[in-house]
């Protein structure tokens, strides 16, 4: 069986990593979560005061990427890699409600966006290899041998993602996920560097109705069809 590089690409909660990690499970395939990436970065920002609500010191962050380092390690206990930012563990910190506010605008400057699209495509060198994020059949892995782009409604990503903070004990409501939701979408479309588009050869799925089982399913005949061709 030859390996690809399979490039999922959406919109926020849209359940891409989940995808991602059950495709990589399966075929034994490295896997990538690159809005881990993004937020660690946020996260940075946030801890050093480079970014509040009504203020977002870019040059400051700019000046600081060299002082990042990020890792994955594999926790054989989850099955699969947390984020590591200069060598802790911050998988729990960046998946809060506030780095998710500014990760978008994080992910808007070009300089961030250069630095850790070189990690991901050197990470990608040799394929077998599932990475998710919003640039990544068009930019990262412009020659995937698969991409998928997913989607579905906002207000459907925002029940998701408020179920899974709650489930973790986050006191936040479903209007003030729901316009996080809203507010991200506008600014992964409308940023002036990669913007999150969907690539010409992409296959588009809307799963707002569908199962994880479902999609898993249907994605993974896509893999055996891509895998008979190449």
């Amino acid at each position: 069986m030859r390996n690809i590089t399979i490039a999922i690409d959406g919109f926020s909660s849209t359940g891409k990593s989940t995808l991602a990690k059950q495709l990589a499970s399966k075929l034994a395939y490295v896997y990538v979560d690159t809005g881990a990436m993004y937020r660690a970065v946020a996260l940075y920002a946030m801890n050093n005061n480079f970014i509040k609500a009504d203020f977002f010191d870019k040059q400051a962050l700019i000046d600081s990427l060299p002082k990042i380092q990020l890792e994955f390690k594999y926790n054989a206990d989850l099955g699969f890699a947390e984020m590591y930012l200069n060598g802790e563990n911050v998988e729990k910190q960046i998946r809060t409600i506030e780095v998710s506010s500014f990760v978008s605008k994080v992910a808007e400057v070009s300089e961030v966006r250069s630095k850790l699209v070189e990690q991901q495509q050197e990470m990608g060198t040799n394929k077998a290899i599932v990475m998710d994020g919003r640039d990544i059949g068009t930019v990262v892995f412009p020659t995937a041998e698969l991409k998928i782009f997913m989607t579905a409604s906002a207000e459907t990503r925002a029940q998701r993602r408020f179920n899974e903070l709650q489930q973790k004990g986050d006191n936040v409501s479903y209007e003030e996920v729901l316009k996080n939701v809203v507010e991200r979408d506008y600014i992964d479309t409308h940023r002036e560097d990669s913007p999150l588009i969907i690539a010409d050869d992409a296959i588009e799925i809307d799963n707002s109705f569908l199962s994880k089982e479902e999609q898993f399913a249907a994605v993974l005949e896509l893999v055996d069809e891509v895998v008979k061709t190449v």
